[in-house]
This record gives C-alpha cells, structure tokens and sequence, in this order.
C-alpha cells in the first residue's frame, strides 16, 4: 500500500517537474487557449451557423427577409438533417486550434510580461496595457486563423445555392484544397482586414475586459472565484459583441461572396463592403442578430475563459 502511494507521489512530482520546464511553461498558455476553445466551439458550433445564415440574409435588399434565430434553424431542419447545424465544426475546430491557442497564448504571454515589469517597477498592470495586449494578440491570431475561418463560412453558406452550384464540402480539408485550387492560395486570406479589425475589436473587448472586470470583482466584492469568472465572463461577451459584430457582418459577406457571370465580386473591399451595405441596406443591418450573436459570443468567451482558467490552475 505504501509502495502504491509512494510511486503515485513520484509520478505526480514528474509531472510537476515537466510542467515547470521552461519549454512547457512557454507553450502552457496556447495548449490550454486551444482545448479551451475547441471545447467552446463544439457547444457553441449550431448557434454560429444560424448567426451566418441571418447575416446573408437578405444582401443587397434594403427591407428583404428579417429572419430569426427560429425561423433559420426550422428553414435548416426542414432541408436536411438536425446534424446539418453542425456544418463547418471541422473548420471550426481547426480555426480554434489555430486562431484561440495563437489568441490566448500570446495574450499571457504579453501579459506575463507586462506583469513582470509592473512589478519590477512596484506598479499593476493597467487597462490601457490590457488592452493593447488584447488588440495585438487578437490581429496576430486572426492573420494566422484566416484560412480556417474562410473555410468555414464557405462550408455554411454552401447551402444557401442552387443545388447545382453547391460545393458540398466534405471536410475543411477538402474545403481549403478547393479554394486554393480553384480560386489561388491568396484567396484563403480574403476578407483577412475585418477578420484581423473584428479580432482585435473581439479581443479588446473579452480579454481586456473579462482582466479588468475580474479584478474589479476581486477588489471590491466577496464573491467566490467562480462566481467572479462567471460574471466577469458575461460582462466581456456584451463588450465583445457589442465592438465586434459590423466586422464580424462585413467578414462573412466578404468571405462567402464569388464572382459574379461577369466576373466581377459584389465587394471591393472592407470598406467597399461598409458603404454598399450601409446604403443599400441601412446601418442598422450591420448590427442585425446581435442577439444571436450575443449567444454565439457570451457562451464562447464564458467557456472558453473558464476551461482557460481552470486549466492554467491545473498546470500551475
């Protein structure tokens, strides 16, 4: 018995010593932004889908349909399977791999050092540096993201076609090789400016205030740490949908367009996409399904920062 629990103390103290080398203590921070988001990413995946379908919605129209999150989600259950709200998770499981390990990562690793240097200079770590570690981590992880991210508009909105001219898409895989193939390699970063803008808008709004709003809590309530990540969670995924969703609409109409018969694309560019959406469309429209979004958002950010959370108290 006490041989037993002599050598489960000395794998526990291996582990330990693994978890403390300099290498692993680096790379902590992206492994555990990764699993964090793809965890998120497979509760949340059926939201984001009825969230793309309600921004095509009506393109080009200044009144068009005003769809809904049920009436989007009866219009997929009626053509197909209840699995078809699970289209793109590959791209989205493999956009999490890349673009929330490359987010979190570099977000704690700017912060440990932004930490490091407050306290050497007997100072905490602000709001402004919070936020300017949460902007650049954000464009860093969306330029790296970008392919994953495109793949998987295209996997959602391929339903949206004439029968005929559907891609079906059998994996991300088969998507990104497609594009590439038919389009060119450079055609995985289009619509990369609002992707990269909606990132560090994200970003500046769930890190830096999910950081600020939990030290806010910390300092002036007694509630537990749970209860402190929850609701600091909550606060970061209004402030995030709130400064992110015009480019997240502009992203996805951006990546899901192709060329017209006459060869040409409907949008020239991010700004091109703002003006023609806001004068054929209204400006309202670029904030059309915030409440969906929300719920795409909020959840996401909550679970994503809790599962970071719990992991980083795990390999402390």
């Amino acid at each position: 018995m006490g041989t037993a629990k002599s050598m489960k103390n000395d794998n526990l103290a291996v582990a330990s010593d693994f978890l403390h080398t300099p290498l692993v203590r680096a790379a902590l921070p992206f492994v555990n932004g990764g699993l964090s988001g793809m965890v998120a990413t497979t509760v949340i995946q059926p939201v984001d889908m009825i969230k793309v379908r309600i921004q095509l919605a009506g393109e080009g129209v200044a009144g068009g349909p005003k769809p809904t999150p049920i009436s989007v989600t009866r219009d997929i259950l009626a053509s197909g399977k209840a699995l078809d709200l699970y289209t793109g998770l590959s791209a989205g499981l493999l956009r999490q791999a890349v673009y929330t390990t490359a987010r979190i990562g570099f977000f704690d690793t700017f912060m440990g050092s932004l930490s490091a240097r407050a306290k050497a200079n007997g100072k905490q770590v602000g709001f402004s540096e919070r936020a300017t570690a949460g902007l650049s981590a954000g464009g860093l992880a969306a330029m790296l993201g970008n392919p994953a991210d495109l793949a998987l508009i295209r996997m959602q909105s391929d339903g949206l076609k004439p029968v005929a001219e559907r891609k079906n898409y059998k994996s991300v895989i088969d998507a990104l090789s497609s594009i590439a193939k038919s389009e060119g390699v450079g055609a995985l970063w289009a619509g990369a400016a609002p992707t990269v803008v909606r990132a560090m808008a994200l970003n500046f709004g769930q890190l830096a205030f999910f950081s600020e709003a939990k030290a806010q809590l910390k300092q002036r309530t007694q509630w537990s740490a749970n209860a402190q990540t929850l609701t600091a969670s909550a606060v970061a995924g209004f402030f995030a949908s709130f400064f992110s969703l015009p480019f997240d609409f502009v992203k996805t109409r951006l990546q899901k367009q192709s060329r017209g018969p006459d060869g040409k694309l409907p949008y020239k560019s991010m700004v091109d996409c703002f003006a023609k959406v806001a004068k054929q469309e209204g400006v309202m429209r670029f904030y059309r399904g915030f409440g969906t979004y929300y719920v795409r958002i909020a959840p996401h950010a909550m679970v994503t920062l809790i599962v970071a959370d719990y992991l980083g108290w795990l390999t402390k």
